[in-house]
């Protein structure tokens, strides 16, 4: 996925979104501030989000950091990859090693996202 194309959340979620069902990942500055990643937790199918509620977590070697529904929905598939093989998250985070799918309540509440440009701009407010 061109990441150019996204939406994304203030904790470094990206989202895809085609039709009610929204690809949901995290961006490559959040990989790389992750640094070496050991495990990936993620929701089975059939779990519901709530935006902004944590939906599984992601270890590294520095720290246990949470994953954040960036949309409400239902889990309709678990990239089951990345969670036998953490690794396909560090090399690709758009395209192999994006984390779940979602059946969005509300598919409108995605335009509420940051666009990439704004998350650039967040990003780089950040690292300052």
């Amino acid at each position: 996925m061109d990441p150019k194309s996204l939406r994304y959340s203030p904790s470094h979620e990206w989202v895809s979104l085609d039709g009610e069902i929204a690809t949901i990942g995290i961006s490559r500055f959040a990989v790389d501030q992750l640094t070496d990643l050991i495990v990936i937790e993620l929701p089975a199918v059939g779990t519901k989000l709530t935006a902004g509620k944590s939906f599984g977590e992601v270890e590294s070697v520095k720290a246990v950091s949470d994953l954040y529904a960036p949309v409400s929905g239902e889990v309709v598939e678990v990239n089951s990859p990345v969670v036998s093989d953490v690794q396909l998250l560090a090399q690709d985070p758009y395209t192999v090693g994006w984390l779940i799918k979602v059946r969005v309540d509300d598919p409108t509440a995605v335009a509420s996202l940051m666009d990439h440009a704004a998350y650039e701009k967040k990003v780089a407010e950040d690292v300052h």
